[in-house]
């Protein structure tokens, strides 16, 4: 039987570089937050039990932990990444398994990583860190191995020469037996110019009890840190390298990719077409086959198989389009069910509407939904005409078939097969445009 696992996740630091009033933690990349992605990471490792631990001012953190189900634990004041870690030791009380030490800020690392460094240490080894091979190794603490264990990791300004070569560097991340692992933290002092408990020299401690340390690699992409908004773009951009290859290796044709801005839980099928400049917010998922065009925002959105929105489309949260539906340039949807074949091709806002099966919408028609207090719902039926420049004023309802002429206002129901019309009588005044501007040029002349 596998041994239980808990996480750890030090998220007490400060938006100090980030220049915000926001929890660092609490920042987004992708459509969710950097904790959130940490979180969601231990949830597909299968990890048993979470303690995020935070400052004592960042009650958002500890209600974005509950949210998802982890206990919060408070580092206060701050002395370094041990003493961090050892506050989380009364929220795991009693708990008998291996511990993962995670990092709020460090948002991309995959759960088969940390897999591979739970298989590391139930195959015996007692301390298990993750270690990268950055381009440039400069700032990092470096990893000294003897043979396959992990001797001690030296701080780079603590390197010799020789040491500062090696561009093997450590992450923070460490896998350890719970018992262990807060038993050498208890001997960790903070003697050092900083005057710090540092995580790192539970390694140190370790070897010198007989214990073994190992080292598992992984991309440095996976451990990118987050402490500034110029480190949360560059951090944007690795899970933007991410989830694009995913996407176009599952079949995703995109034209630009580079161009293409996608959130963690984009879901694109197999043939689907996405066109340049296309941005998607949370909660969007695309047929096969479908195609968004280009400059087109999407967020909260369902596009069936075969439609088509765009280009310069705009789907708000709550749009639905069935089969075949096709949505155009500068149209926005919100919160509306375009139905099979359903038309909307150019220059429209629905809101809070049906637009029935192979119905046709015409240009600069209007749901006219909101009285300033409460929204109302225009339902459109089946293979209904509405003409260009339509406002419909809902509550109200277009059956199926009907025509409505361009340029009317409807605020009464339209019934099947009818035509409605509101246009006022058109009037024509023979040679009035001339009179009108001989007159106006006499007028000019005199001043």
């Amino acid at each position: 039987m596998a041994r239980p696992v808990a996480a750890i996740i030090l998220a007490a630091g400060q938006s100090t570089r980030m220049k915000s009033a926001k929890s660092k933690v609490l920042h987004e990349i992708g459509g969710r937050s950097l904790l959130d992605h940490v979180l969601a990471t231990c949830a597909a490792a299968k990890i048993d039990r979470v303690v995020v631990v935070r400052s004592p001012e960042a009650a958002d953190v500890q209600a974005a932990a509950e949210r998802a189900g982890a206990a919060a634990a408070v580092q206060d004041p701050p002395l370094g990444t041990g003493h961090a870690v050892l506050a989380a030791k009364d929220a795991l009380e009693g708990f008998d398994g291996d511990v993962v030490i995670l990092y709020g800020d460090t948002p991309l690392i995959e759960p088969a990583t940390i897999e591979a460094m739970l298989e590391q240490r139930s195959a015996g080894t007692d301390i298990v860190m993750l270690g990268f091979r950055p381009e440039d190794p400069g700032p990092y603490g470096r990893m000294i191995m003897a043979g396959d264990k992990l001797a001690r990791i030296v701080e780079a300004h603590e390197a010799s020469e020789e040491e500062r070569k090696i561009n093997l560097v450590n992450s923070g991340v460490v896998v350890a037996d719970a018992k262990t692992l807060f038993e050498l933290l208890s001997n960790v002092t903070n003697n050092n110019a900083k005057g710090e408990f540092y995580l790192t020299d539970i390694v140190a401690l370790a070897n010198k009890a007989g214990k073994t340390c190992g080292v598992i690699e992984c991309p440095e992409d996976e451990v990118i840190g987050v402490n500034s908004k110029s480190e949360l773009a560059m951090a944007e951009a690795a899970l933007q390298r991410r989830l694009r290859a995913q996407a176009l290796d599952a079949g995703v044709t995109m034209i630009a990719p580079e161009t293409v801005f996608l959130s963690f839980d984009t879901e694109l099928s197999p043939d689907c077409i996405i066109g340049p400049n296309v941005v998607f917010a949370p909660g969007v998922s695309v047929g096969e086959g479908a195609e968004v065009r280009a400059f087109s925002h999407l967020e909260g959105a369902t596009v069936a198989a075969g439609a088509q929105v765009g280009p310069f489309a705009r789907l708000r949260p709550g749009a639905i389009l069935d089969r075949g539906a096709r949505v155009g340039n500068f149209v926005e949807v919100k919160k509306a069910h375009i139905e099979e074949g359903a038309k909307v091709n150019h220059l429209s806002y629905i809101g809070d509407a049906r637009v029935g099966a192979n119905a046709n919408v015409g240009a600069g028609v209007i749901t006219c939904n909101y009285d300033g207090f409460d929204k109302y719902l225009t339902d459109i039926g089946e293979g209904a005409f509405i003409g260009s420049n339509t406002s419909l004023i809902a509550p109200v309802v277009v059956e199926a078939g009907a025509y409505v002429g361009s340029g009317s206002v409807i605020t009464k129901k339209v019934e099947e097969d009818a035509l409605a019309l509101t246009r006022a009588e058109h009037k024509q005044l023979s040679g009035w445009a001339a009179k009108f501007r001989a007159r106006k040029q006499k007028e000019k002349s005199k001043d």
